[in-house]
């Protein structure tokens, strides 16, 4: 059953919207723009953030819940700020300008705009006197900028104000400065020649000519462009443009000319030359310094840029010049120029200010100037003034404050005149009041705090207000809760300020201790009940008229909200479900909102873990729930449920425990170290609602694979400890500690690494590994071994002793190795025979003292370079290039060959004439190629070991075969049956110096495969099968014993794999016109 309110409401809803298309000047308006209502006017309780899955009668967690009161107020407000003019506010304002005098197009723009409305009109001042834009044909204006063509060097630059004004008043600008830039030329007259003994200080004058703004000066030497470079002995200014020459030079003597340039147009003239000669009357003597350009005695310069003092001497010796600051110090910030005759301090501020001194002091003597820097701050406001609006006979006062040096004064405007102390106005410094105030004191009104520097401009629209009562909205409807207090407001818009009464029905409403009537004229209604509900009205008078507001007043039962389960607690990774339920009045709608930790969830930004559900709505109530999925340690914490009406709003709190593996632990602190162990405390982390079981300590070495386990005391860590022995460390080992915690959900992440600490030293305790030998030269010892690791060295002053005593004997000879990276130790002694046995052990130490030794080896020493040549020495020819070698061992005993080595030389010439090869290993046989045919070698063989060579063979000799044959086979000719071929070719004849032929070598491969087939025959003549189709190229070559004869030209011939002729057609083919009678009668039976 419905609410007997509802037919009511429905009605105050559709009163309220006629009302507002009333005051907005009956324009139309749908319900989209009602709904687009600013929701800074509606109630507290109307805001709400976006939810999803929503429906079944609830309000749209997206949608503010808004009744008449909130929304007819916006509407009006909206419509007041389109329609309502105002007075001008500048959006640009004139700046400084510098134009170029050089430029073609002689023309400066001066920007002003200002906003207002209506539009306003602008004028422009110059220098104080206004612009007649209309006399003067320069001059017009292009909306409110100024533009100046024809620029004039005479009347055109200075300080350039712009106004702006409108019905409601006038504001003006600050103040641009227009300036001109220009260099003239230097005077033409020639300059007279100064001249100076040598050692003598000098100043030359460039008298710069007129020119706007500063200026570079730099000097030329003799010839542009070289320029006079500044040392300690020369100083070009920057403020007189002059150079100064502390000490002249013979190579000083020279033409000058000052060269000066324009900052703004980079145009450039160079001065008349001024000649420099030497004096012939002598040399100057030393003489004291004499300070001959400086900064001023006072000098200013504007915050922010960078000061700039001048400080240089002449004198004999070249004077040194110093800097400091009397009762204070240099700014850090500053910096030396040009051999500190220049002291540059950037960026100065306030505190940078005082007396500076320059000294200059040679061997004769010193001399000091003293200057103030005195820094000045254009003015920048504190405070400002801003637009107010006022009822007649009301009090104004504004102030504005602004800081500067020197300190501003302050004037004030209004409409662009100023304003002085008579009647009800009083102006004081910063501070302007007016008394009673009238509808003619509307307008725009400035404060100017300026001091010499510059000034700076406040601006702000004073509105006199006069008019009638009005109520917007009007009326309104208000839900109350139940046993609650509610407030009625009453705010209307008059000038001057209305006089208010309250009434219910006919009824005047007094006080009473429970309806209070507060100051701001808002009734206020203790512990409402059933009987408060119905309408009140509220009435404002003032001399202008008066108006009513209605409100409607119901009271609702209040809403109770339920969070379910208020507490719970789930295990990392698992899913939750809270529910909230709103028990509330049948006829108000009601949104929720979910929070985390006080914080409205986003559910767009965390939908991965949050889930807004919407369920079904009962009679007098509504659910929602938020699923929690995937839980993380992260969402443990405070879970909120807001329910709001647009009578009341609820909120309650759920606590949702995560059960997950431990946190970190806390700082690890290495209490005491010793050479193996190391004590650990640390404090607890969460346990995350789970006890802590155990602990794991980790270390960190430079010689380990990232973080290990380490073996502790006790084992393991329980969960109730905070510190623990970590044990079996490396002695004199640089480690790092961290500790994880463990409890029944997992293992946490560790503590963050302790500091690295070392352990202390002790005696190593790792003999080396792999000891051997062997080799080395004749009587020598060479005993190896594999290096201990610095991991397991304990200590500083690491070495090895190596311990050796010939097979047999009783007593250990030691030798100290010193160097911890040495593998090898070499012994000699020329008493012990080659192959001599030796047992062998490798120890230990460093300088806490002896570690352990290797278990011992059986070694043998060198055994010498062979003793005994070669036997059986034989050699002969293969070819004409090639003989081949061959050799048996020398007997058995020291000194056994490793390799050989054959040397071989022309019979008649000198032994070394020729070369040497070696075999390879023990191999007793070598062919010795690269040798002239036909001639007589004589070869020897010697052995070879790694401790040198033995005796050489007696020498034997061998003849080269003659060459082979350099004609090749000539005349080629085949017949192709199918896959066969028959090949022949004229015989090939040796000459006298060349090896008799034996036979022929016949090479078949196929074009684009690396094979390679080789047939030999004695005859010039052969048969071959080619075994598949393609292209096959045969060569010939004649073979004797010599070698291989020259190669025959190519034969290229092409098959069809698995084709034969069916008609046995034979084809011939000829390489000379007369292969083919050849052929007919080597083969008759050729058809042809």
């Amino acid at each position: 059953m419905g609410s007997p309110w509802q037919p009511f409401l429905l009605l105050s809803v559709i009163s309220g919207l006629s009302d507002l298309a009333s005051a907005a000047g009956a324009r139309p308006m749908t319900y989209a723009a009602v709904l687009r209502s600013r929701s800074d006017s509606y109630s507290p309780l109307s805001s709400s953030r976006s939810r999803h899955h929503h429906g079944d009668g609830l309000s749209s967690p997206d949608w503010p819940v808004f009744f008449p009161q909130g929304l007819l107020g916006s509407q009006e407000d909206h419509r007041s700020e389109e329609a309502e003019d105002f007075g001008p506010v500048f959006v640009h304002e004139p700046g400084d300008v510098i134009l170029s005098l050089d430029s073609d197009e002689r023309k400066a723009v001066m920007r002003c705009d200002a906003r207002a409305k209506p539009p306003p009109a602008y004028s422009w001042y110059v220098n104080g006197t206004q612009v007649d834009t209309a006399s003067d044909h320069r001059y017009r204006r292009v909306d409110g900028n100024l533009v100046i063509t024809n620029v004039s060097e005479l009347g055109d630059s200075g300080k350039f104000q712009c106004r702006a004004q409108n019905g409601l008043g006038s504001v003006l600008s600050r103040e641009g400065l227009l300036q001109l830039a220009y260099l003239g030329p230097f005077s033409a007259k020639p300059r007279g020649a100064v001249s100076v003994r040598e050692g003598q200080g000098v100043v030359l004058m460039c008298s710069p000519p007129p020119h706007s703004p500063e200026i570079i000066y730099s000097w030329v030497f003799n010839e542009f462009p070289s320029f006079v470079a500044e040392d300690s002995r020369r100083f070009i200014s920057q403020e007189t443009g002059n150079l100064y020459i502390s000490k002249v030079q013979p190579s000083d003597v020279g033409s000058y000319i000052c060269l000066v340039k324009n900052t703004v147009t980079n145009a450039r003239v160079l001065s008349p030359p001024t000649p420099l000669t030497l004096k012939t009357d002598g040399v100057m003597g030393e003489y004291e310094p004499k300070i001959e350009v400086h900064f001023a005695t006072a000098v200013l310069a504007a915050r922010g840029v960078t000061a700039r003092l001048e400080c240089f001497a002449l004198g004999n010796p070249v004077p040194t010049i110093t800097w400091r600051k009397i009762n204070g110090n240099i700014p850090k910030k500053a910096r030396l120029r040009k051999s500190q005759a220049v002291l540059e301090i950037p960026n100065v501020q306030l505190d940078d200010s005082g007396t500076y001194e320059c000294k200059a002091e040679n061997p004769r003597g010193g001399t000091a100037f003293k200057g103030h820097l005195q820094v000045y701050a254009l003015p920048q406001w504190v405070r400002m003034i801003n637009d107010t609006r006022l009822d007649s006979g009301e009090k104004l006062l504004w102030e504005c404050r602004a800081t500067g040096r020197p300190r501003p004064t302050y004037r004030w405007l209004r409409n662009g005149s100023p304003l002085t102390s008579q009647g009800r106005l009083e102006v004081m410094n910063g501070e302007l009041t007016i008394h009673k105030l009238q509808p003619l004191d509307s307008g725009m009104y400035q404060c100017v705090a300026e001091n010499k520097y510059g000034a700076v401009y406040s601006s702000a629209e004073l509105r006199i207000l006069a008019s009638a009562p009005i109520f917007v909205p009007n009326p309104v409807r208000l839900i109350a809760t139940l046993g609650k207090d509610v407030s009625l407001e009453c705010k209307p818009r008059a000038s001057p300020r209305p006089r208010i009464t309250w009434r219910r029905g006919d009824r005047r409403i007094q006080p009473s201790r429970r309806v209070l009537l507060l100051r701001n004229n808002t009734l206020r209604i203790l512990n409402a009940s059933r009987a408060d509900e119905g309408s009140y009205v509220c009435r404002a008078e003032n001399p202008l008229g008066s108006a009513e507001m209605t409100t409607a007043l119901w009271v609702k039962e209040a809403m109770r909200l339920e969070l379910t389960p208020s507490r719970v607690e789930v295990t990392v990774g698992e899913s939750v479900v809270l529910s909230c339920k709103a028990t509330h009045d049948t006829s108000l709608d009601v949104a929720f909102q979910w929070f985390f930790n006080q914080r409205a969830i986003s559910f767009q930004q965390d939908g991965g873990h949050f889930e807004y559900i919407q369920t079904v709505r009962a009679r007098q109530s509504s659910t929602v729930d938020l699923m929690i999925r995937s839980i993380l340690l992260k969402h443990a914490g405070k879970y909120g449920c807001r329910a709001q009406t647009s009578a009341d709003a609820v909120f309650a709190e759920a606590e949702l425990l995560v059960r997950g593996p431990p946190g970190p632990p806390g700082v690890v602190i290495v209490e005491e170290i010793t050479d193996t162990t190391a004590t650990l405390s640390w404090t607890r982390g969460l346990d995350n609602h789970s006890p802590i079981s155990t602990y794991n300590l980790q270390a960190r070495s430079p010689f380990s694979l990232g973080w290990q386990t380490v073996k502790t005391d006790p084992e393991p860590v329980t969960g109730d400890l905070e510190s623990a022995v970590a044990v079996q460390l490396n002695p004199w080992v640089e480690y790092e500690f961290r500790v994880v915690a463990s409890n029944a959900i997992g293992t946490g992440d560790p503590s963050a690494p302790s500091r690295a600490v070392r352990t202390k030293e002790a005696v190593p305790s790792v003999a080396p590994a792999n000891v051997s030998g062997g080799n080395g030269r004749r009587h020598e010892l060479v005993i190896a071994w594999e290096p201990v690791s610095e991991e397991f060295q304990n200590g500083e002053g690491f070495g090895y002793i190596v311990a050796f005593r010939a097979n047999g004997t009783r007593g250990w000879k030691e030798k100290m190795v010193t160097s911890a990276d040495s593998t090898t130790y070499k012994y000699r002694d020329e008493t012990f025979p080659p192959l001599t046995p030796f047992e062998v052990k490798v120890g230990v130490y460093n300088n806490k003292g002896d570690g352990p030794f290797s278990r011992a080896v059986f070694i043998h020493s060198a055994e010498g370079e062979p003793r005994e040549p070669p036997t059986d020495v034989e050699a002969f020819g293969i070819s004409s290039a090639e003989i081949r070698v061959t050799w048996r061992p020398p007997g058995p005993g020291p000194g056994r060959p490793r390799a050989y080595e054959v040397g071989f030389w022309k019979d008649g010439e000198p032994e070394e004439a020729e070369g040497r090869q070696r075999t390879a290993k023990n191999q007793t046989f070598a062919v010795l190629s690269g040798l002239q045919s036909d001639r007589l070698y004589r070869i020897t063989v010697r052995g070879l070991n790694s401790i040198g060579q033995g005796p050489a063979s007696a020498a034997v000799t061998a003849r080269t075969r003659k060459a082979p044959p350099a004609h090749p086979p000539a005349n080629l000719a085949w017949i192709q049956e199918g896959n066969n071929v028959s090949l022949s070719w004229d015989p090939v004849k040796a000459k006298d110096n060349e090896s008799d032929v034996i036979g022929y070598m016949v090479i078949l491969r196929q074009e684009g495969r690396g094979h390679t087939q080789v047939t030999r025959t004695v005859n010039p003549f052969t048969l071959l099968s080619l075994p598949e189709g393609g292209t096959y190229i045969i060569e010939v070559r004649a073979l004797s014993e010599g070698g291989e004869g020259a190669v025959s030209s190519q034969v290229r011939i092409l098959t069809s794999s698995g084709v034969r002729a069916k008609n046995r057609q034979r084809s011939l083919h000829q390489l000379p016109t007369w292969t083919p009678l050849l052929l007919l009668l080597l083969v008759p039976s050729v058809s042809w």
